[in-house]
């Protein structure tokens, strides 16, 4: 069963590609994933990487972290499962649902 990573601390130069590359040193990687803004198009410094044995993620972790990728000491950790957000009002105020308070 594949097992997924953390990786934190990546460079803005860091793609997809490369971080595939720089964690099979390490064993099989299944999928490497570095996550975009949405709203900006530039990605957040951090990705997911799946490996595809417990084994070979324990050695990722061992090996990897605080190694360098693309001129930054990056952060190799076991990716805890998302939590749901909570429910939380947006910010300003006023009528949420026609977008904003009327003063």
């Amino acid at each position: 069963m594949p097992k997924k990573l953390f990786v934190g601390s990546l460079s803005y130069d860091t793609g997809e590609d490369s971080l595939r590359e720089h964690f099979s040193q390490a064993g099989t990687v299944e999928t490497a994933t570095v996550i975009y803004d949405r709203a900006t198009g530039r990605h957040k410094g951090f990705g997911f990487v799946e490996m595809s044995t417990e084994e070979e993620a324990q050695n990722a972790v061992n090996t990897l972290n605080g190694s360098t990728l693309d001129g930054r000491a990056i952060t190799v950790s076991e990716a805890r499962p998302m939590q749901p957000r909570e429910d939380r009002p947006r910010q300003g105020g006023g009528n949420q649902r026609y977008g904003g308070s009327r003063y």
